[in-house]
């Protein structure tokens, strides 16, 4: 499956500047519920008209962080700063914060202009005004039509707008995302991903996501924060996540990578890395490299699979092994091989085999592969496309 990078906004890095000022600034936060610690001193900056992720898997903290934010959940250490201002002690409604829940939460016996307009007129603002900001709204997430529906009479992907719609109605300073696509279908939540970045660059608001799906946050996001335990793992833009891991856990976590374990060596030609499970040393490179126990992480789609040995070739490393399985995904194919010479017609006799996996393109309409099940095959990879892994 094809991975996007997130939104193109080459420009937009206030994080790379020393003199900008956050919007949002959590301060050595920490919350623990009885002995237990679901958020463990963190620090985050996340700067105006940012689209920013929380990512992670369930019980990580992330959705604890956003509702410290919201105001729902109160840090037992730490500050959280919006725009300059602490604002620990003021209350969930009086903060300029506005959260769209993953259930919708819409009121059932409403239609869906008083279900955008319910906040409003909470506000007690004058009532023409309150119709001209749910036209607005309504006009903004294309349901002009539907105005006079109850929620039960709309699809999943007509209720996510309509809850974005009132979350979006009192203008709030920052717009907190709580997993908002999670109910839609595979296709919707794609085109939806699309539309959520489209509208908050026309706002121009800051928008905070919390989810589970790599893919989301790596479509949607400007920056993410990979939390693990309470704790961030990395916190860096989407490319960089996925192609700069600083760890085993985030390049686990983001998108299908290949692991090697063994020892990196280096010395006045270069560095190179070598492993039990490895024909020969294969030259690596990297900033910083010091010789001892290492990883080698490769995503699949940066290997080639051939028959054939590939040529000796400077910059090039390779191995050799057996096609274990093959997976036809239509636009790509799957490839996993095992790092032996062993033929398997069942169970391999050895387990413990490291099994690659590589990603090969279907550029043609031919579908008949030359590489079949059992065939030896060599993988080879250009040296910059391996990422040394000491964490």
């Amino acid at each position: 499956m094809a991975k996007t990078m997130g939104p193109v906004r080459r420009d937009f890095a206030p994080w790379d500047d020393p003199l900008a000022e956050p919007l949002i600034r959590f301060e050595h936060i920490t919350k623990r519920f009885g002995d237990f610690t679901a958020i463990d001193d963190v620090s985050l900056d996340i700067y105006e008209r940012e689209f920013f992720a929380l990512l992670g898997p369930s019980g990580c903290g992330k959705t604890t962080l956003m509702r410290m934010l919201a105001g729902f959940e109160a840090p037992t250490e730490g500050r959280i700063l919006l725009d300059g201002e602490d604002i620990s002690a003021v209350p969930p409604h009086k903060r300029p914060v506005n959260m769209m829940f993953q259930s919708y939460a819409l009121f059932p016996h409403m239609n869906v202009a008083d279900n955008i307009a319910f906040g409003l007129k909470q506000d007690g603002l004058p009532k023409a005004e309150i119709t001209a900001r749910v036209d607005e709204m309504l006009a903004l997430v294309k349901l002009e039509p539907f105005t006079k529906r109850k929620p039960d009479q709309l699809s999943g992907g007509q209720r996510q707008r309509v809850a974005l719609a009132r979350s979006l109605a009192k203008r709030p300073k920052v717009l907190l995302l709580d997993e908002p696509l999670g109910a839609l279908d595979k296709k919707l939540r794609e085109e939806t991903q699309f539309e959520l970045m489209d509208l908050q660059e026309k706002l121009g608001m800051t928008f905070l996501i919390v989810t589970h799906d790599q893919e989301e946050a790596m479509t949607v996001a400007d920056r993410i924060a990979v939390m693990n335990l309470g704790e961030f793992e990395q916190i860096a833009p989407p490319s960089q996540i996925y192609e700069e891991p600083r760890s085993r856990y985030v390049a686990g976590f983001i998108g299908d990578i290949n692991i090697l374990e063994g020892t990196v060596s280096t010395h006045l030609e270069g560095a190179t890395f070598s492993g039990s499970d490895l024909d020969d040393d294969v030259a690596i490179e990297g900033e910083g490299l010091v010789s001892g126990p290492a990883a080698l992480a490769i995503r699949p789609e940066k290997l080639r699979i051939a028959l054939d040995e590939p040529n000796d070739a400077e910059g090039v490393a390779k191995v050799s092994g057996r096609v274990w399985d093959i997976g036809y995904l239509g636009d790509v194919s799957i490839f996993h091989v095992r790092l032996s010479d062993e033929i398997c017609e069942g169970e391999p006799s050895d387990p413990n085999v490291p099994v690659i996996r590589a990603t090969i393109a279907n550029t043609t309409r031919l579908v008949e592969r030359p590489i079949a099940w059992n065939d030896k095959v060599w993988l080879s990879w250009d040296k910059s496309a391996g990422v040394v892994l000491t964490q």
